[in-house]
């Protein structure tokens, strides 16, 4: 009984809280595939404040069959990445330094984690982002960490608001990479300009 009405009243919840559902048409996906040639891997994005240290984002992009990043809550957009419930499509090189310079400025750093997984991996967790649905806000690391928990070798990534703790957990990962990207754009991302193409 409880599960039927767990089903029955979870989208009117999510409305309430927040989530924006968002499904773009199968053209718009299957044009936007892109493919890169590196291994299969998850990257973590961690949007850290510049003043304080705190951590104000969280995301995930999968490198599987196809690059997809899980940006839940996220405010990131572009007319040429087609977004299904917080999950965009089509994230090219040209994409992801959009993406990286959309959430760095003057008040904002972005933190890059890297680690390579195996192709089951990395496939599994292109599905379990396009499953999980959309993502209230402020919920963002609650979200990664739900669909990293599920897979071999994350199960214990800690859950919870902070988008800090995540990216320290992910700091003791095997063979990790980690870069930090700075830049000095406005305070209001919205005068960034997006580049007219990027796939």
């Amino acid at each position: 009984m409880w599960r039927f009405l767990l089903v029955l009243f979870l989208p009117l919840a999510l409305a309430a809280c927040g989530a924006e559902p968002s499904w773009a048409p199968d053209e718009e996906v299957t044009r936007a595939i892109y493919r890169d040639d590196g291994p299969p891997s998850l990257t973590l994005f961690t949007v850290v404040s510049n003043s304080t240290g705190s951590g104000g984002h969280s995301a995930l992009m999968v490198n599987a069959s196809q690059r997809a990043i899980f940006d839940p809550a996220g405010t990131f957009q572009h007319p040429a990445l087609p977004e299904r419930n917080d999950v965009i499509f089509g994230m090219s090189d040209k994409a992801v330094d959009f993406y990286k310079d959309y959430h760095g400025r003057e008040t904002w750093h972005v933190v890059i984690q890297e680690v390579e997984v195996s192709p089951e991996v990395a496939e599994q967790a292109l599905r379990r982002i396009r499953e999980h649905g959309p993502v209230q806000k402020s919920y963002c690391a609650i979200a990664v960490a739900d669909v990293l928990r599920g897979l071999p070798g994350f199960q214990t990534m800690p859950s919870g608001f902070s988008p800090l703790k995540l990216m320290k957990a992910w700091d003791d990962l095997p063979g990790v990479k980690r870069d930090v990207f700075y830049d000095d754009s406005p305070a209001d991302n919205k005068t960034i300009r997006a580049p007219a193409n990027l796939l």
